[in-house]
């Protein structure tokens, strides 16, 4: 059966490039595109979709406005098409938090022919996605200390940027050293990174070169160019290095795990989140080979199941828990 699509978007221009690049996969039925909430929330009692596009800066009610409406009268999976703006960054890491299932950015007319069929994958795997309950997580102690020399490594994908939040929100001021990959358009990495830090207790910062890792600190990879390690040596330090992509992806969760398989701890904990595909597994195996404690977010609190599920074949995953359980097994792996 194919995806049934609906295309919400102010502009007649931005409809038909949409509805080009979607309908190219034969997957793919764009059954309608609307100019706004209004026209929209007609067609979707009209034409039951599968999947809503649905773009962020409309006239009258915009698309976070909207799109809270969606999830709190009629839940389905809904895919942001915004624009590379830092107002539109900003306002596709608030949709992916109330629940947008990814957010892409608005091509320009060129763009849309050389997609490579990306968001038509994406819109097929939030079809595909599950709706999950996030069980309550709890605070670590205020009085929690992490053990000397020892570090958190985690890695996620599709759905992380409610995960990331939900797992960060629980973390103490003073956490373990913390490295991140999320996959996600280098345009919204910095902006996904500062509202992180508004709303959890530790620091939360957009990794950079030879940065150093120091208790209390969460540091995000960039998106774009590089990939994020763990340097060599004794001084922990952040690098950003050149490479291809790797497991499809740049950065990846793969070289970011197996750079801290290598390293020397005294104690390393690592986990995979929420996230389509496979990368992570083979370094999650790598450090788990290393000694390191190694968790996977379970099927049912996972929007797509499929990083944890390829780590948890590879035998990388020590333990599986649900999403509101992993904060206080990796502190706790990591504690004084």
């Amino acid at each position: 059966m194919s995806v049934r699509t609906l295309i919400v978007d102010d502009s007649p221009v931005m409809r038909a490039v949409l509805s080009m690049m979607l309908s190219r996969d034969s997957e793919i039925e764009v059954v309608g595109t609307a100019d706004g909430p209004e026209t929209a929330r007609a067609m979707i009692k009209q034409l039951n979709p599968d999947v809503l596009t649905l773009d962020i800066e409309m006239p009258g009610m915009d698309g976070l406005d909207f799109l809270q409406k969606i999830m709190r009268l009629r839940p389905m999976p809904v895919v942001m098409v915004s624009s590379l703006t830092e107002r539109g960054s900003e306002a596709s890491i608030r949709a992916l938090e109330i629940g947008a299932f990814d957010a892409h950015p608005k091509p320009l007319f060129r763009e849309a022919r050389d997609d490579g069929g990306v968001l038509a994958r994406i819109v097929k795997a939030a079809a595909r996605s599950r709706a999950r309950r996030l069980e309550p997580a709890h605070r670590a102690p205020e009085n929690y200390r992490p053990k000397a020399d020892s570090l958190i490594a985690i890695g996620a994908s599709t759905g992380g940027v409610e995960a990331l939040l939900n797992l960060f929100q629980t973390f103490p001021e003073q956490c373990p050293p913390t490295l991140v990959v999320q996959h996600m358009p280098a345009a919204f990495t910095r902006s996904f990174a500062a509202r992180l830090d508004r709303f959890c207790p530790p620091r939360i910062v957009l990794a950079e070169e030879g940065m150093p890792l120091v208790p209390g600190q969460i540091a995000i990879a960039p998106g774009g160019d590089t990939h994020l390690i763990l340097g060599p040596g004794r001084q922990r330090r952040c690098r950003l290095i050149e490479g291809a992509l790797e497991s499809g992806h740049r950065p990846s969760v793969d070289i970011l795990l197996a750079s801290v398989a290598r390293a020397d701890l005294a104690v390393a904990a690592g986990a995979i989140l929420t996230g389509m595909g496979a990368d992570g597994a083979q370094g999650l195996k790598a450090m788990r080979e290393a000694g390191a404690r190694t968790f996977g977010q379970d099927e049912s609190s996972s929007v797509v199941y499929g990083m944890p599920a390829a780590a948890y074949r590879a035998g990388a995953v020590e333990t599986q828990l649900p999403l509101g359980r992993i904060a206080g097994a990796l502190l706790g792996a990591c504690a004084a």
